[in-house]
């Protein structure tokens, strides 16, 4: 994912939601021409705006649900591992679709099958003990048919193995849409 991003993002204005700590968006922002990297939290923000990151990055408290961007800002939008957690992940695919220009790119990876196997189940509790909880519970598959069900189109998907499974995915807007 981190080798991926990059490659798809290059010169383009990106946006991410729900940065927490920053690591995903340090790591790929060099790549891009903008970044704004956001998360609800303001205490996030203050950590991901500690130590070094590109020039090009910037970090904003923002409301994944209610983003204050104007419509087609952006040429993708990168939502690792936050659907999840959201209350209403239809209304932030809403916000995502009307921030994301015409022709733009989600990056939607996302933990899937989060009681499958002990150690899933293991790193599932340990999140939520640390306040992280899983509103939502998705298979691999029905991720994928909660995206498209939602307007849009999954032109890459991969399950990454990790502690929790991860489904990566890469979708545009449906045509319809």
């Amino acid at each position: 994912m981190y080798d991926r991003i990059p490659q798809v993002i290059q010169g383009k204005d990106v946006l991410e939601i729900a940065t927490g700590p920053g690591l995903l968006a340090k790591h790929v922002a060099y790549a891009a021409n903008k970044m704004i990297a956001t998360d609800y939290s303001e205490g996030m923000i203050r950590e991901a705006k500690k130590g070094s990151f590109p020039d090009n990055l910037t970090f904003e408290a923002a409301d994944a649900e209610c983003l204050p961007y104007e419509d087609n800002s952006f040429d993708a939008v990168i939502i690792a591992n936050a659907l999840h957690i959201l209350p209403n992940p239809k209304k932030a695919l809403m916000e995502i679709d009307r921030v994301l220009k015409e022709d733009g790119l989600l990056i939607a990876p996302n933990f899937v099958n989060h009681k499958k196997g002990a150690v899933s189940a293991l790193w599932s509790k340990i999140l939520n003990v640390a306040g992280v909880k899983f509103e939502h519970q998705w298979s691999g598959t029905e991720y994928i048919e909660f995206l498209e069900a939602n307007g849009w189109t999954v032109l890459m998907q991969k399950k990454m193995s990790a502690r929790i499974t991860l489904m990566y995915t890469e979708c545009t807007k449906k045509q319809n849409s």
